[in-house]
């Protein structure tokens, strides 16, 4: 914001030099980037996102179907802490058990399930996702949890849109720098030698 002032408080000054009103105006166009550009950028990557999980949503509600099992007893080192990847706000403990249930054709399944009911004794029933051949299947994305993750997207191109931008005016800014030293060095080469010595130039 500084270097930003800079194009107007350098406008009338007899001082200014050219290299502060190219830095300022490479500040001001960075600005309106992160200001107006990033933020454009992320609402687009997260609703591409969105209509993209919205689609795997769609997909997995009718691939997986929930169904009740039985419990026939619990499985070797049963509890356990368990995070489902696809819906972030499912964190229980859960508890592995052999359970039999019928696939979507009828056909009788058996096999280790894992669930989060607390009642897990035997003959219990327990609620399971399968696959369209009966086989379990993680529980399915919701539309909020996509949603989320879309936003996550967006949020997170935006950050990136923006570092990207202040990297950008970093190095154009001290590539300007290392030119006006060059020239500063120049300018002392040429005015150097005079320094000190009477008459000298006259």
């Amino acid at each position: 914001m500084r270097a930003v002032s800079g194009v107007w408080r350098w406008r009338h000054n007899p001082l200014r030099r050219a290299t502060d009103r190219r830095e300022a105006w490479v500040a001001l166009v960075a600005l309106l980037l992160m200001v107006l550009a990033a933020p454009a950028l992320g609402w687009l990557c997260g609703a591409l996102t969105d209509d993209v999980l919205q689609q795997s949503v769609r997909f997995q509600q009718t691939q997986r179907h929930a169904t009740t099992a039985v419990v026939v007893r619990l499985a070797p080192g049963a509890r356990h802490l368990v995070t489902d990847p696809e819906v972030p706000s499912e964190r229980a403990t859960q508890t592995a058990v052999l359970a039999r249930w019928k696939a979507p054709d009828g056909t009788p399944l058996r096999g280790k399930v894992v669930t989060s009911s607390r009642v897990t004794d035997p003959g219990a029933r327990v609620r399971i996702w399968t696959d369209p051949q009966g086989r379990p299947a993680p529980r399915p994305m919701d539309s909020a949890t996509a949603r989320t993750h879309a936003a996550l997207a967006g949020f997170g191109v935006t950050l990136i849109c923006v570092g990207l931008v202040e990297a950008g005016r970093r190095l154009v800014v001290w590539r300007m720098v290392q030119r006006r030293y060059a020239e500063l060095d120049r300018a002392w080469a040429e005015a150097g030698p005079d320094w000190g010595r009477t008459g000298t130039g006259s």
